[in-house]
């Protein structure tokens, strides 16, 4: 159950970091970071991995992107 819990948080997630991958709207990383990352705490509950190794994945583009756009941009 936390496995699907943790795959569904991760899907939102993803979605909503496609219009943060535009200019100006890179801020919005910053929110969406650190709830990929609470989808990985969920996923770490579940016996399986595959929901929080996709978490991690999505937090892990999340930070690259703000990494790449100097945190702000």
């Amino acid at each position: 159950m936390f496995n699907i819990m943790s795959i569904f948080v991760g899907i939102v997630t993803l979605i909503l970091m496609i219009p943060a991958v535009f200019p100006l709207l890179g801020a919005l990383n910053w929110i969406l970071v650190p709830m990929a990352l609470f989808g990985a705490l969920i996923g770490l509950i579940s016996s399986k991995r595959s929901g929080q190794n996709f978490c991690l994945l999505v937090a892990a583009f999340g930070a690259l992107r703000l990494f790449l756009g100097g945190g702000i941009i």
